[in-house]
């Protein structure tokens, strides 16, 4: 059995639900054979989202992470490439922290790459009927920040840990009154159960064509 923890945000910038918590929480529910699959929500705060991620590491000691937050205005399920240290915040955060232009980790490189076989759970969730896609960058807000400190937790202590981060896009009840592409939460769970099955059963990831001209 492999160990996997997934992690996802509570909600915020005034959503009432966040679609990463829903979808990770459906998959802990029901886990795809073979995986001992762990849920845990992060707060969406610098600083308290890592300590926090570093508790659940230190408590379930998985084999596999993939952490999952919301990309609003994404149509579809997007897997992490890069993470780059910088916290940039746009908006406060939900302890009204926003900070710009600091490092997620002082002295730390400038940037990570998942080690997850991205293109691999890419092509996974598109062998299951649903859309995705390799993006490029997880933006300078919290999703950024958790996925930096993941990296830097597994360059510098934890080498063995395969992980990387997953943007899902709006929930369809959060875009009700307004023309932004969705996904209902089943079908994301659907999503990251692929990707959790390839990120604990492939090794060399694909080589194909996913890179972006803008």
């Amino acid at each position: 059995m492999t160990r996997i923890l997934l992690t996802g945000f509570e909600p915020f910038g005034g959503s009432a639900v966040n679609p990463s918590w829903q979808a990770v929480s459906l998959v802990a529910a029901d886990p795809p054979p073979g995986l001992t699959v762990t849920a845990a929500r992060l707060s969406c705060v610098f600083g308290t989202a890592l300590d926090e991620l570093r508790a659940e590491v230190e408590r379930t000691d998985p084999e596999v992470v993939v952490c999952v937050g919301e990309a609003g205005g994404r149509p579809d399920v997007t897997v992490e490439r890069v993470a780059i240290n910088v916290n940039d915040a746009r908006i406060p955060d939900n302890a009204g922290r926003q900070p710009v232009d600091g490092p997620v980790v002082e002295g730390g490189p400038a940037a990570y790459f998942a080690t997850l076989p991205v293109k691999a759970c890419v092509a996974a969730v598109r062998a299951a009927g649903i859309p995705a896609s390799v993006s490029q960058t997880a933006g300078t807000f919290v999703c950024n920040h958790v996925f930096y400190g993941l990296a830097h937790l597994i360059a510098t202590e934890r080498p063995a840990l395969r992980g990387g981060f997953v943007h899902v896009p709006y929930l369809p009840e959060q875009v009700v009154d307004r023309a932004e592409p969705s996904l209902p939460a089943a079908t994301v769970a659907e999503a990251l159960r692929a990707i959790a099955i390839t990120a604990a059963t492939t090794g060399a990831d694909l080589r194909s064509a996913e890179g972006a001209t803008r």
